[in-house]
Parts: C-alpha cells; structure tokens; sequence
C-alpha cells in the first residue's frame, strides 16, 4: 500500500457540506435513519434492539430506514453472513431502501476522505506493530488507553523524516496512516473556538441535550488501517453523511467513539447528525451480548418456533416508544 494511493482528488459532490446554519439544519430535510451490522456473525437479540429502534424511530418521524453492510474487515466477512442479516431483518417486519450500500464496494470514497486529511497535514504514516506498540505503551505509560481499552499510540514513527518514510516503503512495509490529534485539535479550535466538541444526544425520553466530548482521548487514532484503506471511523463518518443520515441510534458501546466522529465531521466538513446511544442487552454474566460471547442468533431463535413479536418482547419493546426528534 503506497501513500501515493490517497492523492486521489476529493470530489465534493460525494459528500454533502456541511451547512453554514444551524448545526441541526439536517431536521429540515426528511429523517433518514439507518442500520448498519458488520457481517462477521448472525445477528442475535441485540442487534434485533438496535434495528427496531431505528426502524420505528423512521417510521414514526415519516423518514427513509436503510440498511448499510459494514464489511470492510475484509478477512472476517461471510457472505453468508450478509444474507443471513437480511433474512433475519426482513423476518422482523423491517423494509428498507435499496440498494443496500456495501462499504468493500467504496474503498475509493474512503481514500478521497483520507487524501482531504493528509492534504491537511493531518494524517502521517505508521509502521510499528501491535506488539511495538504495546511494549511501547507498557513502558512509558502503562495506564494510558483510548475509550476501547487499547494502548494509547505512544508516538513510535511519528517523527520519521521523509527519506526514512520513502526507505521503509520502498521496502513494500505495511503502514497504517494514524491522524495528529494535536494538529487536529489546532485546526479544531481554529474553526470552532475550542479543542473540544459537542453533539446533540437523545435521551430515552426523546429529550435533547447538548453533549461535550474530548476526542484527545483516542489519541492518535488510526484512521486508515493497514490491511484495507479505511477504518470503521473514517467510513463510518463518510458513509453517515453520503448517504443524508440524520439520526444515529446506536449502543451505548460506541458512545464514546462519537467524539473522534465529530471530529472528524469537522475536519470534512460534514454536517453532523443527531445522536441517540440505546441500552445494551446483557447475557446472564452481565457482559453484553455478543457473537464472540456465544450470543445466540436470530436464526436459531426463527427455527425454534419464535415469532418476531416475541423477539420485540425479549428486546423490551412490546410497549416502548423510540425517542423522537425532527
């Protein structure tokens, strides 16, 4: 992978500017909502949560629901996995706009937002390993991890001069490009007046609140990965505003993830949408559920006789409303 693969031209029609109003000017357009699982496993309850909560939330506001294939993990997507999520969506009762978008069918939208970002003096290359880091880490500051629990980047390559970046390459070493949260930030708070960000966030009641958040704390924060030329940040941000979304409802699992998002918002020119960070199931241990937990799948639950209402009943929604904003 060579840097040169990002020098690719932004053309700004892939994505919408962000407004010179009022952040929330996304309301006057109709709602547009989305669910978008990665195909590395079967659903199981609660992704069912996540999607009836997006559904019914479009639904009521008289907005578009889609469905987005987050597949960029190149070496864990099953293709039977994609069709099993939209069996078991369509068993739910969802409809959804096609075409579905499959992020491994985009890499080249992504590289033109990386190419805007090292443009901007933004990003930089890495070589070091996940085992270079993590010695790195457990030296000079043991205790520093991003919002995932991951090693804080301790810095490693960051100051490599031109012709040592031109040597290692030369060498076909696989690098990750990682943004300068410090340079960020500058460029943050020059458009903003401030190093930090805020979003709007949707209660459980559909109460909205101004949130603010430190996207310092991810660090430098690997934007484009090794094996594939995004990550899930970056095409997570672009994907969100191609295709118009105006409300992510999402677990509270990746409410901490929404600071470096806005973020990076800023650093496109994106406008941002609203937020809303829904309850997670637990398994009887407590943890949340999921694939790598043994979660049990929709599928398996469909071939034993339930019914998609009583899924709604185990998720909690028999009687709930979703929050609504427009």
């Amino acid at each position: 992978m060579k840097l040169e693969t990002y020098t690719r031209r932004w053309r700004p029609a892939e994505l919408p500017q962000r407004s010179d109003g009022d952040a929330n000017a996304t309301n006057a357009t109709r709602p547009v909502l989305r669910f978008a699982p990665s195909p590395n496993g079967p659903l199981h309850l609660g992704h069912a949560l996540s999607a009836l909560l997006n559904f019914d939330m479009a639904r009521r506001l008289g907005g578009r629901f889609l469905v987005r294939i987050e597949d960029i993990d190149l070496g864990r997507t099953r293709e039977e996995h994609v069709i099993g999520i939209l069996e078991d969506l369509a068993w739910l009762g969802l409809a959804w706009e096609e075409p579905v978008l499959r992020q491994s069918e985009h890499f080249a939208t992504y590289q033109a937002a990386a190419h805007t970002l090292l443009k901007l003096g933004l990003l930089y290359p890495c070589f070091a390993t996940r085992t270079e880091i993590a010695e790195a880490s457990s030296r000079h500051a043991p205790e520093a991890r991003d919002p995932d629990g991951a090693p804080l980047y301790p810095g490693l390559h960051k100051n490599l001069t031109k012709q040592d970046i031109a040597e290692r390459m030369a060498r076909n070493e696989a690098f990750a490009l990682r943004l300068d949260m410090n340079r960020a930030l500058d460029r943050l708070e020059a458009e903003t007046g401030s190093r930090r960000v805020t979003f709007t966030e949707l209660d459980d009641d559909g109460r909205a609140q101004e949130v603010e958040a430190d996207p310092a704390a991810w660090g430098d924060a690997v934007i484009v990965r090794k094996d594939v030329p995004t990550s899930y940040h970056l095409a997570c941000v672009v994907d969100d505003a191609r295709q118009g979304i105006t409300h992510v409802v999402r677990g509270r699992d990746l409410y901490a993830a929404t600071g470096l998002h806005r973020l990076l918002q800023v650093l496109l020119g994106i406008r941002p949408p609203i937020y809303h960070h829904h309850r997670l199931l637990t398994g009887p241990d407590g943890r949340k559920l999921a694939k790598s937990g043994g979660a049990r799948g929709l599928a398996e639950l469909r071939n034993e006789g339930i019914g998609a209402a009583e899924v709604r009943a185990r998720v909690g929604l028999e009687h709930q409303r979703p929050p609504i904003s427009v």
